[in-house]
C-alpha cells in the first residue's frame, strides 16, 4: 500500500523540467531588475557609531526658581504642584497691609498737591478780589478823615487853642490808618495780581514730589505679588501659606519652580575623549530604566564650549568622578512626556547629521 508515495521515472523527470523552469524564471527577473537585490538589502541597517553619557530631563526654559525680591511672611501661596501657569500670573502673596495704608496715603498727598497747584495757576477767586477792594475803600476813607483831622488840630495848635498832647494824638491816628491804608492796597494788588513764576514752579515741583512717592510705594507693593515669568508648569512648591521667605536677590529662596515643558531637553554628560565627534543636528535617543527599552528620539541642539565636573552620578563603584565633561543639550521630538529630572541613558549619534540625514 506504500506505493502510492514513490513516484515513476516520469513524475520525477516532470518535477525536475518544472524546477529548471523556476530557476531560469527567477535568474530572469532578477537580470533584468538589479536593483531588486539592492534595494531589499538595503533595508538592513548598517551598524551606527554611538556616544553616550548620562543625562536628566529638563524642560526647555530649564528650571526657574520664583522668589521674592522682599524679605516677609506668605499671606497665600496660590499654586500647587503640576499646575499649569501663564506669564505675569500670581503665584504667591506676602502680607502688604502696610504697603496698601501707604499708597492710599500718598495718593491723597497727590490730590492735595494738585489742588493747591490749581489755586496757585488760577489765583484768587472773585469773591476774595472783591473783598480785598472793600478793605482798600474802607481804610482809605479812613486814612482820609485821620488826615483831615490831624490838619485841622495842627491849626488849633497853632493858634494855642489846644495842647501839645492832643495834636500829637491825632497824628498818632493819622499815621496808624496811612499805615492801614498801604497794607490794605498791598493785599489788594497781591490778590489781584497774576501768579508768578517761581510760585507756580514751587507748586509743580510739590505735586511731582508726591507723584514719585506714590510710583515708589505702588512699586514696591507690586513687589509682594509674586508673578509667573513665563507659560509653564509647577515643577515644584517650596513654601506654604504663613511662611517667612527671604530677599532671593541676597539669599537663594524660592517660593516654587516654574518650568516650561511643552517641549523637553535632556542635559548630558559627554566624556572628554568624546566631544570631538559630537555636533549640532545630530540624532539621537535616550532611554530610562523606568520605561524598560523604549527609546525617546530627538537630536543635539547645543554643545557646549568649555569643559567641566561630571553633572550625572551613576553610583557605579567604576565610576570616575574626576572625568572632565562637556554639556550637551539633545531636544527630544514633540510629543515625548517624561518626568522632569528623570535620569536618562543618551545616545548620539555620530555618524549622521539631522539636517542632512547624511554621514
Amino acid at each position: 500500500m506504500n506505493r502510492k508515495f514513490f513516484m515513476n521515472p516520469k513524475q520525477w523527470i516532470t518535477a525536475l523540467a518544472a524546477a529548471i523552469i523556476a530557476v531560469t524564471v527567477t535568474l530572469a527577473v532578477t537580470s533584468r531588475h538589479p536593483d531588486a537585490k539592492a534595494a531589499t538589502s538595503s533595508i538592513v541597517p548598517q551598524e551606527a557609531h554611538y556616544t553616550s553619557g548620562p543625562g536628566a530631563v529638563e524642560p526647555v526654559s530649564e528650571d526657574i526658581k520664583v522668589g521674592s525680591e522682599l524679605s516677609g511672611k506668605l499671606r497665600s501661596v496660590r499654586v500647587e504642584e503640576g499646575d499649569r501657569v501663564h506669564a505675569g500670573q500670581v503665584v504667591a502673596v506676602l502680607v502688604n497691609a502696610d504697603l496698601e495704608a501707604q499708597i492710599q496715603t500718598s495718593a491723597a498727598l497727590v490730590n492735595q498737591r494738585e489742588a493747591e497747584l490749581r489755586k496757585t495757576v488760577n489765583g484768587a477767586r472773585d469773591q476774595e478780589r472783591r473783598q480785598a477792594y472793600s478793605s482798600v475803600q474802607e481804610s482809605s476813607a479812613v486814612f482820609e478823615n485821620a488826615r483831615t483831622e490831624m490838619g485841622r488840630h495842627n491849626q488849633l495848635f497853632a493858634e494855642g487853642i489846644i495842647s501839645r498832647e492832643d495834636r500829637e494824638r491825632y497824628v498818632r491816628e493819622f499815621d496808624v490808618a496811612q499805615a492801614q491804608y498801604d497794607e490794605a492796597k498791598q493785599h489788594h494788588a497781591l490778590i489781584d495780581d497774576k501768579p508768578r513764576e517761581e510760585d507756580i514752579a514751587a507748586a509743580q515741583a510739590a505735586l511731582e514730589l508726591s507723584r514719585s512717592q506714590l510710583a515708589q510705594a505702588r512699586a514696591v507693593y507690586q513687589k509682594t505679588l509674586i508673578r509667573s515669568p513665563i507659560d509653564g508648569v509647577v515643577l515644584r512648591k517650596h513654601h506654604r501659606d504663613g511662611e517667612s521667605v527671604s530677599n532671593s536677590s541676597t539669599v537663594p529662596d524660592p517660593i516654587v519652580t516654574i518650568g516650561d515643558n511643552s517641549v523637553l531637553r535632556v542635559r548630558v554628560d559627554v566624556d572628554e575623549t568624546e566631544v570631538a565627534k559630537v555636533r549640532v543636528g545630530q540624532p539621537a535617543y535616550v532611554t530610562a530604566d523606568a520605561y524598560s527599552k523604549q527609546r525617546f528620539t530627538g537630536h543635539v541642539v547645543r554643545v557646549g564650549n568649555e569643559l567641566g565636573r561630571k553633572n550625572i552620578r551613576t553610583d557605579e563603584p567604576t565610576e570616575k568622578v574626576d572625568t572632565k565633561i562637556l554639556e550637551t543639550l539633545i531636544q527630544l521630538d514633540s510629543g515625548v512626556q517624561l518626568p522632569v529630572g528623570l535620569r536618562v541613558d543618551a545616545y548620539i549619534n555620530t555618524d549622521q547629521d539631522r539636517a542632512t540625514n547624511r554621514p
